[in-house]
């Protein structure tokens, strides 16, 4: 199982800036509108600290990290969802992803060309938002004849899916998003099928100068679309022309300038943690000689839907699970230390799994 969030916004916000920065390629982040044409797609590996300091117990043949991918979509205008600029060929390509990293511009630069004139984060936020929303409504409109003629022949299943997509479509025509956390289980087998943008989770990146980067609230921009935003949606502000420079330096000179800038955390870390947060995933690590490996999974899982990650075999087969905390296991620095400790768990099959388990799953795939 592995991430993926879609980069979007305007055009010169700082996307493919921000991509080259999270994949280390090099895609063109040009001064002019769709520099990006056909949709960017990079895997980083997320070097989980956890992982590092299991590795470094045993010194595994192969250390493998999690993967998250990052798509970078071609610059959205206003009209998009009816065809204007590079028309919604780009709305589809956001559909494909789980969440949506949305840029917005809040540094200023008359060097750098907006598409509006001038710099207004919460204009551009609501001509993106908006676009997603006419497309959604698009996609419902098109499905509605087929929904309604279901629904007259009288079967209770097409009824309610009817009554499912008029409170959507209704919802899309108040101009807001779908919360799918406002849809009971019945209800969301309906809303997945739709596959709506306006029901990916988002977050959004705050564009800023690297002047205000150790104080983001100095930023007018930020500050108002912060505001703006009102905590319905995570927000992390970053000067992503400085977190490219960064990421061109090895690691003891990202320390000497994090340093400088009096700054704890490189930005790129904050974002990929927030994009696990936003998806409610976690990680368990499977820990040995030839291969220690981080997973990434949905929060809530059981043990042995966690072990069909690794393989289908191994959920059929499922018997037990024989678990340690990581924090356990890099503590007392070897497995028998954590066995002689009683720090070593057996669960079942209703066991669910905890972000920073380290697992070994006994199956039998005659079972």
């Amino acid at each position: 199982m592995g991430l993926s969030a879609g980069i979007v916004g305007l055009p010169n916000v700082g996307k493919s800036t921000l991509f080259n920065t999270i994949t280390n390629s090099q895609v063109e982040a040009a001064n002019y509108p769709f520099a990006t044409i056909e949709p960017n797609v990079g895997v980083v590996k997320v070097w989980d600290e956890r992982l590092i300091a299991l590795g470094k117990l045993i010194n595994p043949l192969k250390l493998t990290p999690a993967l998250c991918s990052f798509t970078d979509i071609a610059g959205l205008v206003k009209g998009a969802s009816k065809g204007e600029g590079l028309g919604n060929q780009f709305l589809n390509n956001i559909k494909d992803v789980d969440a949506i990293c949305h840029v917005v511009r809040c540094f200023s630069d008359p060097s750098i060309t907006h598409v509006m004139n001038d710099v207004d984060p919460i204009r551009d936020c609501e001509i993106i938002n908006t676009e997603l929303i006419i497309a959604d409504l698009d996609t419902m409109e098109k499905r509605w004849s087929k929904i309604v003629s279901n629904a007259k022949a009288g079967k209770e299943e097409a009824i309610f899916e009817q009554n499912v997509a008029k409170r959507i479509m209704d919802t899309l025509r108040a101009n807001q998003f779908i919360n799918p956390k406002d849809y009971s289980d019945q209800e969301s087998v309906f809303l997945k099928q739709y596959n709506l943008l306006t029901a990916k989770p988002v977050l959004y990146i705050a564009n800023i100068d690297e002047s205000h980067i150790a104080n983001p609230e100095e930023n007018e921009n930020y500050k108002k679309f912060k505001e703006y935003i009102g905590g319905k949606c995570a927000i992390i502000p970053l000067a992503i022309a400085m977190e490219y420079e960064i990421s061109k330096l090895n690691d003891e000179e990202k320390v000497m300038f994090l340093q400088d800038l009096n700054i704890k955390e490189i930005g790129l870390n904050k974002l990929i943690n927030a994009t696990y947060t936003l998806l409610g995933t976690q990680t368990f690590f499977t820990f040995g000689v030839d291969e220690t490996k981080a997973w990434t999974f949905k929060k809530g899982m059981t043990a042995p839907q966690c072990a069909g990650i690794i393989h289908s075999d191994i959920e059929k087969g499922f018997i037990r699970a024989e678990v340690t905390k990581s924090s356990d296991l890099i503590s007392l620095g070897s497995e028998l230390k954590v066995k002689e400790a009683g720090k070593l768990r057996i669960e079942g099959k209703d066991y669910i799994m905890v972000d920073g388990d380290v697992v070994y799953f006994r199956f039998n795939v005659n079972k």
